[in-house]
């Protein structure tokens, strides 16, 4: 009596499946996009625009005026002083970009405006974090007003974070999704 070796066949699992990935290059390409472009607008903003100056851009509705944020997301904490704040403001963002990052990697790949828009809030807050971690604050140069009413102001980053955080939201309510009608008998 012969006995042959078999291989047991295996079913064939999409490539999606097989080869763990958590980030499209386009993903990726946002995230180092949206890093590159507000890094390189501060650096500007430093270089070019003293602490406190401002420029007029738009009588009445927008001015460039450099900033220093020490805290939270739309200027919260930044008259706030207490020991290592930085060093708390740090670790607040590093544990907000985990749990982020946790969330995104957790998402199917066909909820499209929810990965683009955690794509533009992980590009900014790396943005952010970096200030805080280079030099203790953030800066923010971007003064939307009217009349005497100002908006707290902001830079790219922060921009990139609000708009993701809209794509977020609009995908949680199912704006952006194909919905397959049922097929009823």
């Amino acid at each position: 009596m012969t006995v042959s070796a078999s291989t047991p066949s295996t079913p064939e699992v999409p490539r999606e499946e097989t080869a763990r990935s958590y980030a499209r290059p386009l993903e990726v390409i946002t995230i180092l996009s949206v890093l590159a472009l507000d890094q390189l607008s501060k650096q500007i903003v430093r270089q070019m625009l003293p602490l406190h100056e401002t420029v007029n851009l738009i009588p009445g509705f927008l001015d460039l005026t450099h900033v220093q944020n020490t805290g939270a997301a739309f200027g919260l904490l930044n008259a706030a002083d207490f020991p290592y704040k930085p060093a708390v403001m740090i670790g607040i963002a590093a544990i907000a970009l985990v749990a982020i990052a946790a969330y995104g990697a957790q998402l199917g790949f066909h909820e499209r405006l929810a990965r683009f828009g955690l794509s533009l809030i992980l590009g900014g807050a790396f943005g952010n974090l970096i200030d805080r971690a280079v030099a203790g604050h953030v800066v923010d140069f971007v003064d939307v007003y009217w009349g005497s009413s100002h908006f707290w102001a902001f830079n790219v980053a922060d921009a990139a974070i609000t708009v993701g955080a809209i794509l977020v939201l609009l995908d949680m309510i199912g704006l952006g999704r194909h919905h397959h009608a049922s097929h009823t008998v």
